[in-house]
């Protein structure tokens, strides 16, 4: 990185919606530029989500764009009133930019969560799996050589944390694991359809106890926020080595 980089917000804004494919998919909310901020971008912050406690690491770090990958806005209309005006006032007070990618980041090939989870753990991606409005957001990796689950729970602690939760779903050993980063319980069935021998996710919830018993599939639940850090971090260095512009993650675990 230099001292003196910069790059347009709107160039930059261009090169992550044509990167991240942001109008190929659909999502619950609103990806893209959320908030617009100074028109120069010299420094970058990234962070899970736009939380003002991360608004305000950017505002610290002299950040003129946040990259969240669960933004502001979600669908629907929200009044500016209460933490919602103080998190966006604080964007337009500090002319720092706001840029989302929920799914897109979840799903990208390279930079994305999945994707980065299977690399992190050195599991090779065979197939995308995992439906989300018409398009796969997961992938199914397989294994060099057979693992035990606690194998992959040694693998997973090394490379990202230790997980919040593990289910065992039999003897069987690990060949073929699913991925899909964040809050994907509900998506056991469709790991088990795509024969996975063990699937890897964010957040649990309390039916996916007796789905992974009653399919027999090992589940780990690796965080939600853990498990969606790996990506933004990814596009952290990709942007820097496309622009030099020095940049900074707001660590705000949730314990999720």
């Amino acid at each position: 990185m230099t001292a003196d980089a910069q790059v347009s917000r709107d160039e930059l804004v261009a090169y992550l919606d044509d990167y991240l494919a942001i109008k190929e998919m659909k999502d619950w909310g609103e990806n893209g530029l959320q908030v617009e901020g100074a028109p120069k971008v010299h420094r970058l912050a990234f962070a899970v989500d736009a939380s003002l406690a991360a608004i305000q690491d950017a505002v610290r770090f002299r950040a003129d764009m946040l990259i969240a990958h669960h933004g502001l806005f979600w669908g629907k209309p929200l009044r500016i009133v209460g933490a919602h005006r103080r998190r966006v006032k604080t964007l337009l007070d500090n002319e720092c930019s706001l840029y989302a990618s929920h799914l897109p980041l979840d799903r990208h090939p390279e930079v994305g969560n999945n994707a980065q989870l299977a690399a992190l753990l050195d599991l090779p991606v065979v197939r995308e799996f995992g439906d989300a409005f018409g398009l796969p957001v997961g992938v199914v990796c397989e294994a060099e050589r057979a693992l035990s689950l606690d194998e992959l729970v040694a693998k997973f602690a090394e490379a990202v944390g230790p997980p919040a939760l593990v289910l065992p779903g039999g003897e069987q050993p690990v060949r073929r694991v699913g991925i899909i980063s964040g809050g994907a319980a509900s998506e056991i069935a469709a790991a088990v359809a795509v024969g996975c021998d063990a699937y890897i996710t964010g957040e649990t919830s309390h039916s996916a106890y007796h789905d992974a018993a009653e399919y027999g599939i090992h589940v780990i639940f690796g965080g939600h926020y853990a498990t969606e850090t790996v990506g933004l971090k990814a596009l952290a260095r990709r942007l820097e080595d496309r622009y030099g512009l020095p940049w900074t993650f707001a660590e705000r675990p949730t314990g999720l």
